[in-house]
C-alpha cells in the first residue's frame, strides 16, 4: 500500500496533526499558513501524507508566481520565517527499514504532487534540524545546505541558568535587576510598535524587510493564546524596545525585535529582556530558547553569551542551475530570515 497524499485537510485535523508532530513550530497551525498566504500573494497547499488511513506527515507548500514563472516555497520568502517544510509523524515501534521507506515515499509523493499541480520551475524551503534524514531531498535532485542557530537549554532553574552565561550576560542582568520591572509582557497593542521599530533599524541599514505590523498582529490573534508573545522594555514609562517570542508549547522561538536603539539609555536592554523571556518560560515549563539564527558573525558575540548549543538547520533548493542563480538574485528571495 502507497502513500497518498491529501492537499484540503480540514482545518481542525490539521492542527490536531501539528500538535501530535515533534517537528513543527507555529507557523505550521493551519491560520498561520493562511496569513503566511495572504501576505505573500500566494496559495497555501497544506499536504497531508495518508498510509491507509495512517496520517504519517505534514508538508505545507505554497505556490507563488513571479511574471509566468511558478515557483514553490516552504516558508513563503521575506516574511522571516526561520522554518516550515515537512514534518513527520512518528510511530514507535517501526524498524529502520519501514520507517525509512516511509519517509521517502512521503517526500517523493509531497514533491510529484507538487510538478503535477503547477510545475514550479523553483523550489525553496527551510527545514527544523529535527528533520534529519534529508536523503530524500538529494535523491530527488534537490540542493541541501547546513546553516545554523542557537538553542538555550531552558530546562534548569533560573540560578543555574544564569550562571551559564557569560561574565558580562551575568553582571548586565545582575547590576540591573531593579530595572526587571520594566520589562513586561505586552499585549497585541505592543506589536506594533516593535514592528516599526525594527523596520526603522533595517531601513537605515539598507536591509529590506517585508514584515508588517498588521501581519504580526493578525498571527497573534488568529493563533491560539500565548502562541505570540511581545516583550517590552519600557524607561520612564515609554518605549525603549522589544522583542516578538513564539511559543509551541516546549521551545520558545525569538522571532523579531531586539534591535539596537537609538535612544541615550545605557541599560542593557536586550539582555533584560532575554533575560524576562527565559526566565518567564521556565516558569511555563518550556524546555528550550531558540534565538532564531548563528550564522551573523556579529550577532553571534550577543547571542552566544547565553551558553546555547550550537544547532543545525537545513535550507533545500530544487531547479535547473540557471533558475537557481536568477531566484537567488531576486530581491524577494532577500531577507528570508
Amino acid at each position: 500500500m502507497g502513500i497518498t497524499i491529501e492537499s484540503d485537510p480540514d482545518p481542525e485535523t490539521w492542527n490536531e496533526l501539528v500538535e501530535r508532530s515533534e517537528q513543527t513550530c507555529p507557523f505550521h497551525q493551519y491560520e498561520s499558513l493562511c496569513i503566511q498566504a495572504d501576505h505573500s500573494s500566494g496559495t497555501v497547499h497544506p499536504l497531508v501524507g495518508y498510509k491507509g488511513e495512517e496520517p504519517i506527515g505534514l508538508f505545507p507548500v505554497f505556490e507563488l508566481s513571479r511574471g509566468p514563472v511558478q515557483l514553490a516555497f516552504s516558508p513563503p520568502p521575506a516574511l522571516r520565517i526561520a522554518y516550515l517544510g515537512p514534518a513527520l509523524l512518528e510511530r514507535n515501534g517501526l524498524k529502520q527499514r519501514k520507517r525509512e521507506r516511509r519517509l521517502h515515499d512521503f517526500v517523493e509523493q509531497c514533491l510529484e504532487w507538487t510538478e503535477s499541480t503547477f510545475n514550479p520551475r523553483y523550489g525553496h524551503m527551510r527545514l527544523h534540524g529535527s528533520f534529519e534524514d534529508l536523503r530524500p531531498f538529494i535523491w530527488n535532485d534537490c540542493t541541501v545546505r547546513p546553516s545554523y542557530t542557537y538553542l538555550v537549554d531552558l530546562d534548569t532553574d533560573e540560578d543555574d541558568l544564569l550562571m551559564s552565561f557569560s561574565r558580562d550576560a551575568r553582571s548586565n542582568i545582575r547590576d540591573n535587576e531593579a530595572q526587571l520591572s520594566s520589562v513586561r509582557e505586552g499585549t497585541v497593542d505592543d506589536l506594533e510598535q516593535i514592528v516599526e521599530q525594527v523596520a526603522a533599524r533595517y531601513a537605515r541599514q539598507g536591509i529590506e524587510f517585508a514584515i508588517t505590523p498588521e501581519f504580526v498582529t493578525t498571527l497573534a490573534t488568529e493563533l491560539p493564546d500565548g502562541a505570540v508573545r511581545p516583550y517590552v522594555l519600557e524607561v520612564d514609562g515609554s518605549f525603549e524596545g522589544g522583542v516578538v517570542v513564539l511559543d509551541d508549547g516546549s521551545t520558545v522561538y525569538r522571532w523579531q525585535g531586539g534591535v539596537r536603539t537609538d535612544s541615550d539609555t545605557d541599560l542593557p536592554s536586550n539582555d533584560l529582556l532575554d533575560w524576562q523571556i527565559m526566565a518567564d518560560a521556565i516558569d511555563r515549563g518550556r524546555t528550550g530558547y531558540d534565538l532564531v539564527g548563528a550564522d551573523n558573525r556579529r550577532i553571534n558575540r550577543y547571542k552566544a553569551k547565553f551558553n546555547p548549543d550550537l544547532e543545525p538547520f537545513y535550507s533545500i533548493e530544487q531547479g535547473s542551475p540557471i533558475t537557481t542563480a536568477l531566484a537567488r538574485g531576486y530581491r524577494w528571495l532577500q531577507g528570508r530570515t
